[in-house]
C-alpha cells in the first residue's frame, strides 16, 4: 500500500487471514418488537474466517429514526473502528445491536454506510420472505 494510506494492520501480522464480501442475492427483513428494521435486497454478506456470516445493510434501507447511537465502539485490526446504536420500538430497547464500521481501514471500504445486527437482539430475519433462525 502506499505510504499514508489506512491499509488493515491485521493483514501485516496475519496476511493468511481472510475476509470475503459478497452480495447477499436475495432480499433481507429484520424485525424488532414487529417493526421493520432493516429491509435491503442490497445487503453485502461478510464471511469472516472462523466466524459465520454477517449481514450488512445500506444505511438507506435501515429505520434510521429507530436507532439510537451508543458510546460503545471496538476495534478490529482488519476492519477498523466500530460505532453502535441501540434501536427502539415503543418500550423494547436492544441495546448496542447494530454496529458500523463509519470509517474503515481501505480494505473495508464496500462497508462504508452501512450496518449490521447481532442476530440473537433482533426478533426474526427473513431471507426472500423465508423466516431463519441464523446466517449459517
Amino acid at each position: 500500500m502506499p505510504e499514508g494510506s489506512n491499509s488493515a494492520p491485521g493483514f501485516a501480522k496475519h496476511p493468511n487471514y481472510t475476509l470475503d464480501k459478497n452480495a447477499a442475492g436475495k432480499r433481507i427483513c429484520v424485525t424488532f418488537n414487529d417493526v421493520v428494521i432493516a429491509d435491503s435486497e442490497r445487503v453485502l454478506v461478510l464471511t469472516e474466517m472462523g466466524q459465520g456470516p454477517v449481514y450488512y445493510f445500506p444505511q438507506d434501507d435501515v429505520a434510521m429514526d429507530r436507532l439510537t447511537r451508543t458510546d460503545n465502539d471496538s476495534f478490529c485490526g482488519f476492519k477498523g473502528k466500530a460505532s453502535y446504536w441501540s434501536v427502539t420500538v415503543g418500550e423494547q430497547v436492544a441495546e448496542n445491536a447494530v454496529w458500523s464500521y463509519e470509517t474503515p481501514f481501505d480494505e473495508f471500504t464496500d462497508f462504508t454506510e452501512y450496518l449490521a445486527f447481532y442476530w440473537d437482539r433482533m426478533d426474526s430475519w427473513q431471507e426472500d420472505g423465508v423466516t431463519v433462525d441464523n446466517a449459517s
